[in-house]
């Protein structure tokens, strides 16, 4: 990590998030035990993993709340939201620190700057406490009075216990190992890759003045996220895959809710020979 050359200025390491996310990991790997295992469990954790980091982080926190590439009815985005708070990710902190990264992107005010190593970019940065923390207020107006996002914001927690205690009524600890904390792990890093790995490796399509790239595994990994050039150049499209062999999953996702009704003035991208000349709304 090379954040600042002062000791002083190092950005202070926050605990409590650290061990959070720590235990989260070390309980995780109570999975290679047999006792834990069960292909039901695998199921559902594959299943949470779809709800809580597709429909809830890339559709809602992503597109919805963040870019509103689309409008949605109120309670089809208060359903959005609370999926991705089943993430066990802030959404109000979530929604400003991505409007921070966009502004800033790839530059020392940038909260996740590639320049300061993968692995700053990847975690360290959520482990700590960063200088944008104070400013975050000034990204969320638009959301942070609502409270219904206040109130599942403040009690994001509650809802992972309480889902713990759901998935072990049904099924026991393998339920919870797997649908919890196998589940979490797993949708942080697909939603971390799209900050690290999509500023390392790739193509890019778009001369953006950043470092933002095109990479088809975190695409496959996180329903689409990973055609992130596309997405820095086009901030607002709701469709990230522009090309026939870039799939995107959220954007087959949004025509599934336009065609239901649920998704209205969708950002989409206006293509003329194949390139994307600019923006508009069906």
């Amino acid at each position: 990590m090379n954040v600042s050359t002062s000791t002083a200025d190092q950005p202070t390491r926050d605990w409590p998030v650290i061990l959070f996310i720590g235990g989260v990991h070390v309980i995780a790997l109570l999975a290679f035990l047999p006792a834990f295992f069960s292909w039901p469990a695998v199921a559902v954790a594959l299943g949470l993993h779809w709800l809580t980091a597709g429909v809830g982080v890339t559709l809602g926190f992503h597109r919805l709340i963040t870019h509103r590439s689309f409008r949605a009815p109120k309670w089809v985005e208060y359903f959005l939201l609370f999926c991705g708070t089943l993430a066990c990710q802030g959404p109000l902190e979530w929604v400003a620190k991505h409007r921070i990264h966009h502004q800033h992107s790839d530059t020392p005010d940038d909260p996740h700057d590639i320049n300061n190593g993968f692995w700053w970019t990847h975690v360290g940065w959520i482990l700590h406490i960063l200088p944008c923390d104070e400013t975050m207020g000034n990204y969320i107006k638009d959301i942070s009075r609502d409270p219904v996002y206040q109130f599942i914001n403040r009690t994001m927690l509650l809802w992972q216990l309480l889902l713990g205690i759901v998935l072990f009524l049904i099924g026991g600890w393998p339920f919870v190992i797997w649908g919890i904390f196998v589940r979490l792990v797993a949708v942080y890093h697909s939603t971390w890759f799209v900050n690290s790995a999509t500023h390392r490796f790739g193509y890019q399509s778009h001369n953006v003045g950043d470092q933002s790239t095109n990479c088809w595994w975190v695409a496959l990994i996180s329903y689409g996220e990973g055609w992130h050039n596309n997405h820095h150049a086009f901030q607002r499209s709701a469709r990230h895959g522009m090309r026939w062999w870039e799939v995107d999953m959220t954007w087959m996702m949004i025509l599934g809710l336009r065609a239901l009704g649920l998704a209205k003035d969708v950002v989409v991208p206006k293509m003329q020979s194949g390139q994307v000349t600019g923006l508009t709304r069906i």
